[in-house]
Parts: C-alpha cells; sequence; structure tokens
C-alpha cells in the first residue's frame, strides 16, 4: 500500500509533525529509535518530517482536531488539516505500524501535466 503512495501523483504539501519538549523522556528514545533513520525512509518522503517544540511559540499552523498536550505527539497533516495523530510513543515497531495506518489516509493528488 505505501508503494501507491509514493507514486509522483502524491502531494508534497503532507507532512508528520512532531510534538515535543525539553526534557521528555519518550522524545529522547525516538530521536535514538526511529530519528537516524526515519529521514531515509519511504514514509518521510511522503511525510517530512518537522518538528514542534510545545513550549515554543508555534510557527506554521495546522488545523489540528484537538489540542496536543503529551509528547512525543506525531501528528500527520495534509494541507494544513490533522488528518490523525500518534499520543506517545512505545517502541519502533508500534510507531512504524501507526505511521502505516495514518498514510494509507492520504488522498493522492494529481500532479500538474507538464507535457
Amino acid at each position: 500500500m505505501i508503494a501507491a503512495l509514493l507514486c509522483p501523483t502524491v502531494s508534497q504539501s503532507a507532512e508528520l509533525l512532531m510534538y515535543e519538549r525539553a526534557g521528555c523522556v519518550w522524545c529522547a528514545r525516538w530521536d535514538r529509535d526511529v530519528g537516524p533513520v526515519y529521514d531515509k525512509t519511504d514514509e518521510a518522503k511522503v511525510l517530512p518530517l518537522r518538528r514542534i517544540n510545545l513550549d515554543k511559540p508555534a510557527t506554521g499552523s495546522v488545523e489540528l482536531t484537538a489540542p496536543v498536550h503529551f509528547t512525543p505527539t506525531f501528528v500527520v497533516s495534509d494541507h494544513g488539516r490533522e488528518i490523525g495523530r500518534i499520543t506517545g510513543y512505545i517502541n519502533d515497531d508500534a510507531f512504524w505500524g501507526l505511521l502505516g495506518t495514518l498514510l494509507s489516509k492520504i488522498e493522492p493528488r494529481p500532479q500538474p501535466d507538464h507535457s
């Protein structure tokens, strides 16, 4: 299913937002387990990672379905709107499985024809 999402018709307006705080043990665990490889994955091609520190003023607006209270919280957004989230981090297997489910909710959009 991921392969279908990686075709050239997928809009790059989708992203993965990681809400974090300094001193968050679970954020550090994600950084150790997933952080070094995330940018090299197929998922990152569709959902580039943008980190947001909850203790700093927000930059760039995303229409969230609910406030973020816990860290880490991963929000999948598409065209500035939340389409799903993962609250917390247990381990890399759970993260990749949940992310795959959210990734399947992104609608492919036709790209302009340059011919």
